[in-house]
């Protein structure tokens, strides 16, 4: 038996298989039905409830989560109501009030690359897409603002524009408490970065100490995703992350408490909400100490971290700072936030290794997006540079097989001289192998080391916001998405039946060779809803192979001596 043809069978399967389970996870996973949005009898849509438990202290409760009672169009033309403004900077297009970033669009992000297309909305009022990120405060007085209701904008300014040349916008709210207590919020946007900074800053002006807790919280309508072998969003993780010096996910099924509501501490933590190319997340500054939940509302899905006591004495300040990322997966971005774990946010796989690799790989293509200018091309420079390094082994593979078809006649021979003794046909073939120092599984380790890193990179083509809509040549224009016309999946099943009959095949019986002949089919059809870009490094790679196992057969692969015939 060919052990090295049977190896390839079956590492070229389990390449297969591994992506057809990943991408079976998901479709396992039904997505929870949008449930539809009552109306009032004004025909403003109902309030989104989220029930929520008590905050860690025991004493103050945080108020439930809720949608606002607005209409969409009514926020998408203008901020409604006298809490409400609007802030437009370079990257992010934001409505909010005091306690709550009510609408995040995204302009630099179109939602499809046809002219005109509006862009990607993150929070949205809307009761089927219904998605927010939330902050407050909890105190055992009382006296303390929610999200829901307390701060309003200080002065009359209520449409911030960050204009040429400025390079941030604060946008201030107030919230004045009994007792002279007061706690002043403001956000701050940067030009050019997807962060929101949040500060609050406490003050005491009364006679008696106040102390208070500080909540943030990330609550949205589970994504109601299009399943289907083409969409890339299939196979993105989707669903609540978080960081408690271990990063830790849950997906949005029916499954999203299976551990209970999740009670963990952290310091330097931080909460999320992932999605395909985009995520939000609040980050707490500095060290502070927090501890982390998630909820499951009857009609939603939170992710919440709530803050220790802080004490305020009589004349006394004290400040809590926060950044609030919303935006794509831009891993130079994430990078800049300086904070532990948050680059697995971009989720290249839930196993670590793969992970890492993936990292690194992007590291790589990211070098030769910036010498060449073009993702396709990186790709293709991605494939030399892996070639490059593992070239000693796919030489030793290559001189391995043209020296088993160097001895193919021989081979041949023995198995007709054995006809249907199977086994007297395998130890004959096994002590020429022998003989002759040819190793039969010599062609397996270069395999298994581009196994992984096929995997690795296909996460990175599926996750990477950077080759989101990146065009190569002609007629591909999206490397995300599969090959419109199919012809680099026509181009693999050629390069794939060209290296078969370059590979020796000593032995083989008829199922085996029908098995052979029908993997470049397969694999082609496989391959054709695969992102292009994967099948673009796919193709490459194989091309690569077939020449040089060409020129190894040409060099070491010249016929054996036929043997003296048996007496």
């Amino acid at each position: 038996m060919n052990q090295t043809r049977v190896f390839l069978i079956l590492a070229w399967l389990m390449v297969a298989t591994l992506l057809w389970m990943e991408w079976g996870k998901e479709q396992a996973a039904p997505a929870a039905p949008a449930t539809p949005a009552a109306a009032t009898t004004d025909g403003v849509p109902a309030s989104v409830p989220a029930a929520v438990p008590a905050a860690a202290t025991g004493d103050a409760a945080v108020p439930s989560a809720t949608a606002p009672s607005v209409p969409d169009a009514a926020v998408a033309a203008a901020p409604a109501g006298p809490s409400r403004v609007s802030v437009r900077t370079d990257t992010l297009d934001l409505v909010l009030d005091g306690g709550a970033v009510l609408q995040a669009d995204l302009p630099q992000f179109p939602q499809t690359r046809e002219a005109g297309s509006p862009p990607v909305r993150m929070f949205d009022t809307d009761p089927a897409k219904f998605y927010a990120a939330q902050l407050g405060w909890v105190s055992a007085s009382g006296a303390a603002p929610n999200h829901q209701s307390g701060f309003v904008p200080e002065g009359s300014e209520r449409e911030f524009v960050l204009a040429d040349g400025q390079q941030q916008v604060e946008v201030p709210f107030i919230w004045n408490g009994p007792d002279g207590v007061s706690i002043r919020r403001t956000f701050t946007l940067t030009r050019g970065s997807y962060a929101i900074e949040v500060r609050d800053e406490v003050v005491n002006r009364g006679s008696a100490p106040w102390q208070g807790q500080v909540y943030r919280q990330l609550i949205r309508k589970p994504l109601v995703i299009e399943r289907g072998y083409t969409k890339p969003e299939s196979f993105s993780f989707t669903g609540a992350a978080w960081y408690d010096g271990d990063y830790q996910r849950r997906k949005f099924d029916e499954d999203y408490l299976e551990d209970g509501h999740v009670n963990a501490k952290a310091s330097r933590g931080w909460i999320a909400m992932l999605q395909h190319h985009f995520f939000s997340a609040w980050i707490p500054e500095g060290d502070q100490p927090s501890t982390i939940s998630l909820d499951q509302p009857a009609t939603g899905a939170l992710v919440r971290e709530l803050g220790e006591v802080v004490q305020v004495a009589p004349g006394a300040t004290a400040t809590s700072q926060a950044r609030l990322y919303v935006g794509p997966k831009l891993v130079s971005q994430i990078r800049a936030q300086q904070v532990p774990g948050l680059e697995r946010a971009v989720d290249y796989s839930q196993f670590s290794i793969l992970a890492l690799l993936g990292e690194g790989l992007f590291w790589v293509l990211s070098h030769l997006y910036g010498l060449f200018g073009n993702w396709g091309w990186a790709i293709i420079g991605l494939v030399v540079v892996v070639k490059g390094l593992m070239y000693p082994l796919s030489a030793a593979q290559y001189k391995s097989f043209a020296k088993m078809r160097k001895f193919q006649p021989r081979i041949q021979q023995l198995k007709e001289r054995y006809g249907d003794d199977r086994q007297k046909f395998q130890e004959a073939m096994m002590e020429l192998y022998r003989k002759e120092k040819i190793n039969p599984m010599g062609g397996c380790l270069p395999i298994l080391v581009q196994m992984p890193v096929f995997l690795a990179l296909y996460w990175v083509l599926v996750e990477s916001v950077e080759l989101r809509h990146a065009p190569w040549i002609l007629w591909i224009q999206d490397l995300t998405a599969r090959d419109p016309y199919f012809i680099l999946p026509v181009i693999n099943v050629a390069v794939m039946w060209f290296t078969q009959k370059l590979q020796p095949a000593p032995g083989m019986d008829p199922v085996q060779q029908k098995m052979m002949q029908f993997m470049p089919v397969a694999f082609g059809v496989m391959m054709a809803f695969f992102p292009a870009g994967l099948v673009l490094y796919w193709v490459t790679n194989g091309a690569l192979g077939l020449l040089q196992q060409w020129y190894m057969m040409k060099k070491h692969g010249e016929p054996a001596p036929k043997p003296t015939a048996a007496k």
